[in-house]
């Protein structure tokens, strides 16, 4: 064991060292490798391989839908997602790649692409959609970002993102916070902490593509228009539901009005083919259900982003009388109540959670953050272990287990877990504890 945190530790199959020389080199105008655009077929700059974007996607893209809270659990709803996203993705420029399309439970308004394929729509978003049509420019949107390698060109200049690398800071979440902050112990990511922030020539290109993809799939091109005008809609009357989409896809009326010329030139005789109203609407039934519990929930987090618990928290009994298995909502209960220091019942939402959706791990993290303030190590230290086992790679998790063994009085497998913790993490308040009790037992001189 070194005698200080590792600063070279690795992170996801890259060293902070190796990170920062890619990074310094690229700036310095070393061109480690070039690639065909799949998209306009000319040669760019690329430090990035096609295999690199599919390990980052599987490495990441569970970890940011987790913290959305999963996969909708609609198993209808996810297939219509995906088969409208893979008749496009069959008209991409690379159509090879491991495509998956999905609805995630949260409630705010976004999509997003991870560099591999992996794309999500939140239930927010959909609901605000008016036709298969409109879903198809979404998901043909997301798709033209994944092939015009836009992830992988941000990294290969230097923009580096939080999407891609970020140095393990994301996972840690606020590592910074003291042992007492909520968040911190929480353990969770906030939503879109993941996900790549777009450039406007980034959007514009995508916006092209996307409706390239969906008119070659069959769709109406006003199904794009369609599209546009809602989000141009929205970010004239932004809330906090809409913060996060233009945050990773900036909008502007320029692009708004490329976007509905590109329609109504280029592709002016798309301009008739179908919406598919009725059939969105079929399959959109039992979410579109939910839209009174989904709203109040958007209400309640935008209490809880001014830390007003008390009136989150009733926002949140009124989306559980509507929908009363909702696992959002039982979440956002549950850390109301945690909020309040009222960890009895933030548990009992917790497991609440579990039961409603057991294969998802934010209800565990939740739930043992409880228990450690209950002062229940033992219970504390299963559901953290629960949810490593479910979604592996949050350097918060292996913290909190180190610290229930030693909350049990278990040194020997506490300092493996704060070991485990540091040859991740080597700054923060978490990482100076882990530290001082390595150095207090005696394992490091």
């Amino acid at each position: 064991m070194p005698n200080h945190p590792s600063k070279t530790s690795r992170i996801h199959g890259l060293t902070r060292r190796d990170f920062l020389r890619l990074s310094s080199l690229t700036a310095a105008g070393y061109v480690f490798g070039c690639a065909i655009d799949p998209v306009t077929g000319k040669q760019q700059l690329m430090l990035v391989s096609e295999d690199t974007e599919i390990q980052i996607d599987k490495q990441y893209a569970p970890i940011q839908i987790s913290a959305d809270f999963g996969e909708a659990q609609d198993s209808q709803l996810n297939r219509y997602v995906s088969e409208v996203g893979n008749k496009m993705a069959a008209k991409s420029h690379r159509a090879h790649m491991p495509y998956s399309f999905r609805v995630v439970n949260a409630t705010y308004v976004n999509a997003y692409a991870f560099p591999g394929g992996t794309i999500a729509a939140t239930r927010g978003i959909m609901l605000e959609l008016d036709n298969e049509a409109e879903l198809a420019a979404l998901l043909g949107h997301e798709l033209g970002h994944v092939n015009a390698r836009h992830s992988a060109e941000q990294m290969s200049k230097g923009q580096l993102t939080q999407a891609v690398v970020g140095l393990g800071s994301v996972l840690v979440g606020t590592q910074s916070a003291a042992l007492g902050d909520l968040a911190g112990q929480l353990g969770q990511i906030s939503a879109g902490a993941l996900l790549a922030k777009y450039s406007r020539d980034n959007e514009r290109e995508a916006d092209a593509l996307g409706i390239q993809y969906m008119v070659g799939a069959g769709y109406g091109s006003k199904g794009f228009v369609g599209l546009m005008e809602m989000l141009s809609s929205m970010s004239k009357h932004k809330s906090t539901t809409v913060d996060l989409l233009f945050a990773t896809h900036p909008m502007s009326q320029e692009r708004y009005d490329t976007a509905i010329q590109t329609a109504n030139t280029k592709y002016k005789s798309a301009l008739k083919e179908p919406l598919y109203r009725e059939r969105y609407m079929d399959h959109t039934a039992r979410l579109r259900a939910q839209k009174g519990a989904i709203q109040e929930i958007q209400n309640g987090e935008k209490e809880m982003a001014q830390k007003k618990y008390d009136a989150a928290g009733n926002h949140f009994r009124k989306a559980l009388k509507k929908a009363p298995n909702d696992y959002v909502g039982l979440c956002m209960m549950s850390i109301s109540n945690l909020a309040r220091k009222e960890y009895a019942v933030g548990r009992q939402y917790a497991e609440m959670a579990q039961k409603a959706y057991p294969e998802e791990a934010q209800a565990y993290h939740l739930s043992g953050f409880a228990k450690v303030q209950l002062k229940d190590f033992e219970g504390a230290y299963e559901e953290f272990s629960a949810f490593e086992e479910l979604l592996p790679g949050n350097p918060n998790t292996i913290f909190f287990k180190g610290y229930c063994r030693e909350g049990m009085n278990q040194i020997e497998p506490a300092a493996d877990e704060y070991r485990r913790y540091l040859q991740v993490v080597s700054e923060g308040k978490y990482a100076q504890h882990a530290y001082r009790r390595l150095v207090d037992w005696g394992y490091i001189k």
